[in-house]
């Protein structure tokens, strides 16, 4: 049997467009011969969607596709199945379940509902769907299928050293000895997990002596990414086929070669992307360019500053959207460098991207005179350099408004991790693309982008980084250097150490590490009016980092 894995990228309850899309896979799948053509988790309506699942107007939506699939699989050769919600039976005390369909020749063959329902970081699936009670296998075209969707089989007890659920659905499967696992997923993406998922699963094929077939989710929805990388494994564990990374793609698999222990060499499909660097571009390229599009937009505004962070903003933005959809504004005020301007105009002409310059001091000066009466007697302070940058905000949202584009956010996940950023002034945007990067990785990025040409001015990537907000500004000023600062942010935002652990790990002074850690917990509430961050670590500030604003709790 020939098996098609149709690696998807849904817009959220967008059905027509996803069903079209899902139609086009079915019919290109069709006419290359395959019988069973294999989509992600919950691919009719897009994952995750989250509180539309309380609408029951959604809840009906999903039910008319469901009936739209059964009638495109009559005119179909190939069986499709497909990731769907139906109605939580009554009693559950939720909306819906997860599920995944089988469909050949106008009827429904098979349904699998999901078992382990993750409630973990980003993840809030008990929220809204009942549990499956038990799963089963189903015999299809001389194969015995066991058919899970995404958290089902990351449960393995010889892959965790904890496990978070008291059962494991492959384990129950696998009792009914199947010839074939299939697991659709919409699996977020972040550096490093495509080959975690991976070794998972490879190691559920060789302890099961059982061919995988696994479909992951494509695209970005709001703040997360999914990279897709669907392959599949024959029983000894070997990728015999692989689907692209971060885009949509159509790759198929023979059974004999599932089954066979020794495959031929070459496989179907491009093999991942070894280089980090390189897959965190394609990820933050693909993230902000679905979520203009997806949100109705076409075009991004940038406040380009000279600095590194904006112009790896620029780089991105242009190659999501393309140069003609990517304006950059320079502001400078009375404390901006020459040079500031000038490698801004380099880097946007390097892009081929429009580039307008508008000062703010006259304004400035006008807020100056009007704060005059009530600032009289108090000397200048942080509230000036907070003015600049509201002022600056306040200008990318007139464009923003004018000429129908988003702004993106420029700061970094040092920078929002303790408070270096305004709110209503840098942190005016609609996305923050690099939010989820530490500042040390953004260098890392940069020169990852100029490693055959200059793309970025080699001025931008070798200055001293500066909020030009008052006169020789350094960031040093306020912050520990970031080779100090970065280890101990990952540390505590992303791994949750104490002040005592990060001390022992690194070697740090116990008042710089408090120090730090303060700060981050002193800016809460900057975050939480933060625009969304591409999620792009296993911990970034968003939906996943949940923590109170009015609290006293550094531990």
């Amino acid at each position: 049997m020939k098996i098609a894995l149709a690696q998807t990228n849904p817009t959220i309850g967008d059905f027509a467009t996803n069903h079209q899309n899902l139609e086009h896979l079915v019919q290109r799948a069709s006419a290359d011969g395959a019988r069973l053509v294999v989509f992600p988790e919950l691919a009719i309506v897009g994952y995750p969607p989250a509180d539309l699942l309380d609408k029951a107007s959604f809840l009906q939506r999903c039910q008319m596709e469901i009936e739209a699939l059964l009638q495109l699989s009559a005119r179909s050769s190939a069986a499709i199945l497909v990731g769907a919600v139906r109605p939580a039976p009554a009693g559950s005390g939720k909306p819906a379940i997860n599920v995944a369909i089988l469909f050949d020749q106008g009827k429904i063959l098979f349904e699998q509902q999901k078992m382990l329902l993750p409630f973990y970081d980003v993840f809030d699936e008990q929220r809204y769907f009942a549990p499956a009670d038990a799963q089963h296998t189903f015999e299809f075209e001389g194969e015995k299928l066991a058919i899970t969707i995404c958290e089902d089989a990351w449960n393995d007890k010889d892959f965790w050293p904890h496990r978070l659920y008291p059962v494991d659905p492959i384990e129950q499967l696998a009792a009914e000895k199947p010839s074939l696992l299939i697991n659709i997923s919409a699996s977020p993406y972040w550096v490093g997990k495509p080959q975690i998922r991976t070794r998972m699963l490879q190691s559920v094929a060789t302890r099961h002596h059982l061919p995988v077939v696994f479909v992951n989710q494509a695209g970005g929805n709001d703040s997360l990414v999914f990279d897709g990388s669907s392959f599949a494994l024959n029983r000894a564990g070997k990728v015999v086929a692989q689907a692209a990374a971060f885009s949509e793609d159509l790759v198929y698999v023979e059974t004999e070669t599932l089954h066979a222990d020794h495959p031929p060499e070459t496989i179907s499909g491009p093999m991942p992307e070894p280089l980090p660097e390189q897959e965190l571009f394609h990820a933050l390229v693909l993230g902000t360019r679905d979520y203009i599009r997806k949100t109705g937009f076409r075009k991004a505004l940038i406040g380009l500053s000279g600095g590194i962070d904006s112009a790896l903003v620029a780089v991105l933005a242009t190659h999501a959207l393309g140069a003609e959809n990517v304006l950059a504004v320079g502001m400078p005020s009375q404390y901006s460098s020459v040079g500031s301007v000038e490698d801004s105009r380099r880097l946007a002409a390097n892009l081929g991207i429009s580039f307008q310059v508008l000062p703010i001091e006259p304004i400035y000066r006008q807020y100056e005179a009007t704060l005059q009466p009530l600032f009289q007697g108090r000397a200048p302070d942080l509230t000036e350099e907070n003015l600049q940058s509201r002022i600056r905000g306040t200008l990318l949202m007139a464009l923003s408004n004018k000429f129908s584009s988003l702004v993106l956010t420029t700061g970094n996940k040092s920078e929002m991790s303790v408070g270096y950023c305004t709110l209503y002034g840098d942190m005016v945007g609609a996305l923050a693309v690099i939010g989820d990067l530490l500042k040390t990785r953004v260098y890392s990025l940069c020169q990852w982008i100029n490693r055959d040409s200059a793309v970025i001015p080699e001025s931008i990537l070798t200055k001293a980084p500066s909020a030009e907000l008052r006169p020789d500004q350094k960031d040093s000023d306020s912050l520990p250097p970031y080779e100090v600062l970065d280890p101990i942010l990952e540390a505590y935002v992303e791994r949750s150490e104490s002040a005592e652990q990060i001390v022992l790990r690194y070697g740090f002074d116990r008042p710089l590490v408090d120090s730090v850690i303060a700060l981050v917990e002193r800016s809460e509430y900057k975050r939480q009016q933060a625009a969304p961050v591409l999620k792009v670590t296993p911990k970034s500030f968003g939906i996943g980092r949940r923590f109170p604003i009015a609290a006293r709790c550094q531990v």
